[in-house]
């Protein structure tokens, strides 16, 4: 090998260093999907008793402590509603902050202002004015604002970035066609933005759906997912906790697949929309 090819060895430390953290990152998760297929008889730690899927089947089922099943349909059900409403108010507020109005400044600097303080306090103080309003906490209520504090911030960082490079020269064009307003946002700017505005959602609903620290003080009397794994953390000494955490993280990776499908499907229509254009049809 000439001596122009060879690689330097500052590229084999950053290889060995992207090794570890993909080790790091994903060996704990990697470890828990393994332990999760332990035979009936299996036990918490290596070796395995055999192999079955016994622990998913006594996940659902009565005798397991915890409620999986109704904590798992509130994280999802409270994971849609945010990422809804994220998408929608980020979308209207890209659109608003195109513009600048009175009080504008201050307006952004409020929305993103959650960011900074422990979400811990935010549970917390949400929980309290609760409590001082003579209101019970629940997961679609408190929770959801408190969720909304979180993913609302993100949601308008990525609009914003997205609106400053979006170019009014399509909506200019679909005015002198005789567009209106409602038209152009519709049939030419909700189109352009589509695919930021499922990163927005994807965004939304995972950060909801694995929210903890916001949900320990304003979910109510009962819990999200994230709670009652943290709750099954202290009872449950069998390995129906690693099929838990094994079907939790097939749902997230389910989403991410879902979200990357909808965005190969729009690159390819208008792929092929450019190419039918392009050949006069």
């Amino acid at each position: 090998m000439r001596d122009g090819s060879r690689r330097p060895a500052s590229f084999y430390l950053l290889a060995i260093f992207f090794g570890l953290f993909v080790l790091f990152l994903y060996g704990p998760t990697s470890t828990i999907v393994i332990l999760s297929f332990q035979g009936p008889s299996g036990g918490l730690t290596f070796p395995m008793n055999g192999v079955s899927f016994h622990w998913f089947g006594n996940l659902f089922g009565r005798q397991m402590v915890g409620d999986f099943a109704g904590s798992l349909q509130r994280s999802m059900l409270l994971g849609v509603a945010t990422m809804l409403v994220t998408v929608a108010v980020s979308f209207a507020a890209g659109l608003a902050f195109r513009k600048r109005f009175k009080g504008a400044t201050l307006v952004f600097y409020l929305a993103i202002a959650s960011l900074i303080v422990p979400s811990i306090l935010i549970s917390l103080g949400i929980g309290l004015l609760f409590r001082v309003l003579e209101w019970d906490p629940a997961w679609y209520s408190s929770a959801f604002g408190a969720h909304l504090s979180w993913t609302l911030p993100f949601g308008l960082l990525i609009m914003f970035a997205v609106f400053n490079r979006f170019s009014p020269s399509y909506e200019e064009a679909a005015r002198d066609l005789g567009a209106s307003p409602w038209q152009t946002i519709r049939h030419v700017v909700l189109p352009i933005v589509l695919p930021s505005l499922i990163g927005v959602g994807l965004f939304g609903f995972t950060l909801s759906y694995d929210e903890f620290a916001r949900s320990l003080y304003t979910a109510g009397t009962f819990n999200t997912l994230p709670l009652e794994i943290y709750g099954m953390t202290t009872n449950v000494t069998t390995p129906v906790l690693y099929a838990l955490g094994t079907v939790t993280t097939g749902v997230s990776f389910l989403v991410i697949a879902i979200a990357l499908g909808t965005f190969l499907i729009i690159r390819r229509r208008r792929a092929r929309f450019g190419s039918d254009a392009g050949h006069g049809v």
